[in-house]
């Protein structure tokens, strides 16, 4: 049985003996609450810890990786750059899509309030700084002191300049920080194992306190989330039909005939990776040579994960409306620039890792509340399907869009 099998499960069996122990035994109830909320506490905290210093890890890993991968070539930098515009346009989908989907079908108010008192008091509402503050506030001027106070926005911005300083380094000592970083990140990576290795019992903890506090409302919220956080998904990775219609000039129905038996994998192993070899034979079958086609999608499924940056905003921002966040312009400004950076780092780690690493980021930048995550993290592998679905037709429409000009070159000469 996987781990996240044991997690879903977890987080079942947590629901509903919270509901029934409290119903049932109410004075037994309230005992086992306490120790639970604790339990569950201490387990959020060790997700917690593990943030700041793998997300600083990755970014800079990430982008150092992406700088020596444009230099192979002009093919290589044109990538590069597709993938940097990908995730940043699914960022701001995903910023659009999920108030739009939340309005038409909202949360019933019953089961928000409900989960709301049940996970976590409240959130202080902060002040909104002026634009003055909140421009001159993006530059930190200590660094670790923006990373001590959870400042998110700040430590990215200064771990991008840093990041970009050290792709102009000499070769022997990029390669020194590279690895340096690297290791952290291998490390960080380890401990958020770990931690989530005792995930089955951080859940059930919680899913208890939650079935004790708020009843089967907790059930049609999970729901709810699920749904919603997967028709987000399926918006943005249909865009790779258009994408690769009108800037890879391919027909849309060779390349719904083709994709077809890429999706069908990519459903039944949730894997992009193990997609690859399909994926190969599927774009060379759209007309994209097969030297291309090596190189593009293997940088794809290194780089890009399209959906990526658009659910895991929509997460956070499904905890805000949950919570009742309001959430302006300049919030969502943040949380896309964060969730298209963050996922470009986080793109070949295990799901369950770059759901926290990626997710409690902009959370913790606009001040939502990440109790919620560790009980979503039971139930990512539904929307997950439709996240490596969506990512590998992406991955194909990608390799069309970059092997387009090669063809108008080709008939050129001829």
């Amino acid at each position: 049985m996987s781990n996240a099998t044991r997690i879903l499960i977890a987080l079942v069996i947590g629901l509903a003996l919270g509901i029934f122990v409290t119903a049932q035994f109410s004075a037994a109830g309230e005992k086992l609450d306490l120790i639970l909320d604790i339990v569950g506490t201490l387990w959020l905290n060790g997700l917690r810890m593990t943030v700041v210093p793998l997300v600083v890890a990755l970014v800079i890993t990430g982008i150092v990786k992406s700088a020596e991968a444009a230099r192979a070539g002009p093919m290589a930098a044109r990538t590069i750059s597709w993938i940097v515009v990908m995730m940043f346009m699914s960022a701001a989908l995903g910023a659009l899509l999920t108030p739009m989907v939340l309005s038409l079908w909202p949360m019933p108010q019953e089961s928000a309030d409900a989960l709301r008192s049940a996970l976590t008091t409240a959130p202080a509402v902060a002040e909104q700084p002026s634009l003055r503050d909140f421009v001159v506030a993006l530059v930190p001027t200590n660094p670790i002191s923006a990373a001590a106070s959870d400042s998110i926005l700040p430590l990215l911005i200064f771990t991008l300049v840093f990041a970009f300083a050290v792709t102009r380094l000499a070769q022997e000592p990029r390669a020194h920080m590279a690895g340096f970083f690297s290791a952290l990140a291998d490390a960080m990576i380890l401990v958020i194992e770990w931690v989530l290795k005792l995930a089955p019992i951080g859940v059930f903890a919680l899913a208890f306190v939650v079935g004790a506090r708020s009843g089967l409302a907790a059930l049609g919220a999970v729901a709810h989330y699920i749904v919603t956080v997967s028709i987000v998904g399926i918006i943005v990775g249909a865009f790779a039909y258009p994408i690769a219609v009108f800037a890879g000039k391919v027909r849309l129905r060779d390349f719904a005939r083709q994709i077809a038996p890429v999706q069908a994998f990519a459903v039944s192993t949730q894997s992009s990776l193990a997609s690859l070899p399909l994926m190969l034979k599927k774009s060379e079958a759209l007309g994209v040579r097969e030297s291309t086609a090596g190189l593009v999608l293997p940088m794809a499924v290194a780089l890009l994960r399209a959906t990526g940056p658009a659910m895991n905003l929509a997460v956070a921002l499904y905890v805000a409306n949950w919570f009742g966040i309001k959430l302006d312009a300049f919030d969502y400004g943040a949380a896309i620039f964060i969730a298209a950076l963050t996922s470009m780092g986080a793109v070949s780690l295990p799901g369950t890792v770059s759901f926290v690493t990626s997710i409690a980021p902009i959370c913790i930048a606009l001040g939502i509340p990440v109790e919620p995550l560790a009980l979503l993290i039971a139930v990512e592998t539904l929307p997950d399907i439709f996240r490596t679905t969506g990512n590998v037709q992406m991955d194909v429409a990608l390799a069309t869009v970059i092997e387009a000009p090669e063809k108008e070159n080709a008939h050129a000469i001829s």
